[in-house]
């Protein structure tokens, strides 16, 4: 028991090592994060519905195949019946001649083939497209859903670079502070500054550290984002570079929509066409074996029958009711898709204006920061020089982590607004992003 305890012991720090490094992943490309997204069950759904719908249209294209049906069956009848129609004149030699088995039995075997199968009908063909626009339809769905999620990935892999730089600011805010704070200490204890400078200190170290750890409670709801779409757990973001930019080919965002609209007119369309007139052919052959009732000799008879059917619908009262619900449905989807399209136009002309002002803000923010870093030295050197009060100190030390913060919080919109075009209009994110 002693030996047993003594090597889980010698082991506890390996496997302790083997969970940390599952739990928490060095991810270098955003490309990883990509590749884990394609394996999420929400993809693998899509995918899967992707396949339903091939099915379906499968299944409806079937429709205009010959369907052919074997058969064996056993027929027993309290009287002799007939094992196949027999003309006037073949009857009547049988009835003459009774050494000739005549096709009449109680007990019948039988076995065939049947056929059948649409020759013309309107509404099928119809329906075959219907099916195939649905597929399409599912398959844009599809692949939106993969754009949305990996532009997703990137929006929160900018907040986690925003939280992140926002953490060296602020470390290096409470380093400044702390080395701000020890040389206060001295003047204090040599009685040149007073302690009311030195509480001032403290207690802006102190808010930093508040900030510090509320930042990190918004860094792990940013993780769990990416946790959810890619089974990863980031030990901090994702370097990325923009290698591309939006191309406007259109709100193909919209495309699902759109092909759903097809879908529902074409579903419109078929309804229609029920009424139409439809050609069908049907085909049937069967082998019978008996014993002929007449003269309990062996018989065997073989019978076939081809049809061609025309089907004219005369009057269908819910089949009306079908039509007018399928132009209603056809309408809505219609006017949803102008509705988003208007609104999607309208989003995305603004998105363009302020990513053109975020790359702005971008160049201003740096530009600023330069000149408030050289202002945060003079300050320092003014304050510890006693030409300054220690709330106009404290003052810069925060205007260059508000600037700092401003600068990251604007990178990280620029990147979020550049995935919102880019799935508003069905770029390529991996293109775009590296």
């Amino acid at each position: 028991m002693v030996k047993k305890l003594l090597i889980f012991l010698l082991l506890l720090p390996l496997l302790t090592q083997a969970q940390d490094s599952l739990q928490f992943q060095s991810v270098q490309s955003i490309k990883t994060l990509f590749d884990s997204l394609k394996t999420h069950p929400q993809t693998i759904g899509d995918q899967l519905n992707m396949e339903r719908a091939l099915i379906g249209k499968r299944m409806v294209t079937g429709m205009l195949y010959p369907k052919i049906n074997a058969f064996g069956r056993y027929e027993y009848a309290n009287t002799p019946s007939g094992m196949l129609p027999l003309a006037p004149n073949d009857l009547l030699t049988m009835v003459k001649d009774q050494a000739v088995p005549q096709p009449f039995s109680q007990n019948i075997f039988r076995v065939g083939v049947g056929v059948s199968m649409p020759v013309f009908a309107l509404s099928i063909y119809t329906t075959v497209a219907k099916a195939e626009a649905m597929y399409h339809s599912t398959k844009a769905k599809a692949r939106i859903n993969l754009q949305k999620n990996e532009a997703l990935i990137v929006s929160t892999n900018a907040s986690l670079q925003y939280l992140h730089t926002l953490l060296i600011a602020l470390a290096a805010k409470k380093a400044s502070l702390s080395k701000t704070l020890s040389v206060i200490e001295l003047q204090v204890k040599n009685g040149r500054a007073s302690k009311t400078a030195l509480l001032k200190i403290r207690n802006a170290i102190n808010e930093v550290t508040i900030l510090d750890n509320n930042i990190r409670q918004q860094q792990q709801k940013a993780l769990s984002v990416i946790r959810s779409l890619t089974g990863i757990t980031l030990n901090q973001p994702v370097r990325m570079v923009q290698t591309g930019t939006y191309q406007n080919g259109g709100i193909k965002v919209l495309d699902p929509l759109r092909k759903k609209a097809e879908t529902e007119k074409l579903a419109w369309r078929a309804e229609k066409e029920k009424l139409v007139p439809a050609v069908y052919f049907n085909g049937n052959y069967s082998y019978s074996a008996a014993k002929a009732y007449n003269n309990n000799l062996n018989i065997n008879e073989d019978y076939g029958t081809m049809a061609i059917t025309l089907n004219i619908p005369v009057f269908s009262k819910s089949q009306y009711a079908a039509i007018k619900k399928s132009k209603i449905d056809y309408e809505s989807s219609r006017n949803n898709l102008k509705r988003m399209h208007l609104e999607l136009s309208s989003q995305a002309k603004a998105l363009e204006n302020n990513l053109t002002l975020l790359n702005r803000s971008v160049k201003l923010y740096q530009s600023s920061i330069t000149d408030k870093k050289e202002l945060l030295k003079i300050a320092k050197v003014s304050y510890l020089s006693h030409r300054m009060t220690v709330e106009d100190y404290l003052k810069y030390e925060d205007a260059l982590v508000l600037e700092e913060s401003h600068l990251y919080s604007t990178m990280a919109k620029k990147w979020q607004t550049l995935m919102q075009l880019a799935v508003i209009y069905g770029n390529n994110i991996e293109q775009i992003v590296k």
